[in-house]
């Protein structure tokens, strides 16, 4: 029997990308399927987080995920632009966020065809894989799309006609995340139970092995 895990991811979240590498192996070894979900950034997603999170909240988390891409040597450096428009100094956040909103659209876009994961590995390289300056712009997202099977103008155009549609799979995607235990990306969540963290992968691969999880023959 298949079994299912539901993965919240965001596009902002430097563990969130690299927990793709293990996620990747994890349903290429195992009878598993992952439903990617993508969700805002907690700089969207809670207004005011980073204003009142210890100061040095920021600084940890960019030492800890370069040492963990070195340590499992993926390759990464944090994104030219910032997914998120926020002024780093004061840490405020921008009213204004088309990249972020962009990239989740696309995302829930994909989740609707059931293709997040791959989408979202695609995008994900060209963001924070450290071989691009200005993801944002010329054809890099096209041409990373289009790896994977999508033809990206399509899908902007699509998201341009009807944008709430996919605003309320990404409401939707945030509740289920809010009700799952966890507040952090990425969620693994399995039977209802969360598993946060690109370093929690084995944990869950162990519980669902206590529940039938065979490997690919």
């Amino acid at each position: 029997m298949t079994l299912s895990v539901d993965l919240f991811f965001s596009f902002r979240s430097p563990y969130s990308y690299l927990a793709l590498p293990k996620t990747l192996k994890l349903i290429a070894d195992y009878d598993a399927t992952v439903n990617l979900r993508p969700v805002y950034p907690l700089a969207v997603r809670v207004p005011g987080f980073f204003k009142r999170a210890n100061p040095q909240f920021a600084r940890y988390v960019v030492l800890d995920s370069s040492r963990v891409a070195r340590h499992e040597n993926i390759p990464f450096r944090f994104p030219r632009p910032d997914p998120i428009v926020q002024n780093m100094a004061t840490l405020d956040v921008a009213d204004d966020q088309p990249y972020i909103h962009r990239l989740t659209r696309l995302g829930a876009m994909a989740q609707l065809e059931g293709r997040a994961l791959a989408f979202v590995d695609a995008i994900s390289r060209v963001l924070w894989d450290g071989t691009v300056n200005g993801w944002n712009a010329g054809d890099h997202l096209a041409r990373a799309a289009a790896a994977a099977g999508f033809d990206l103008n399509a899908m902007d155009a699509a998201i341009t006609a009807d944008p709430d549609r996919y605003e309320k799979v990404i409401a939707g995607n945030e509740a289920d995340h809010a009700t799952s235990g966890h507040w952090g990306v990425p969620t693994f969540v399995f039977e209802n139970e969360p598993f946060f963290g690109q370093d929690r992968i084995e944990l869950l691969i162990w519980r669902m092995q206590s529940k039938g999880l065979t490997r690919r023959s």
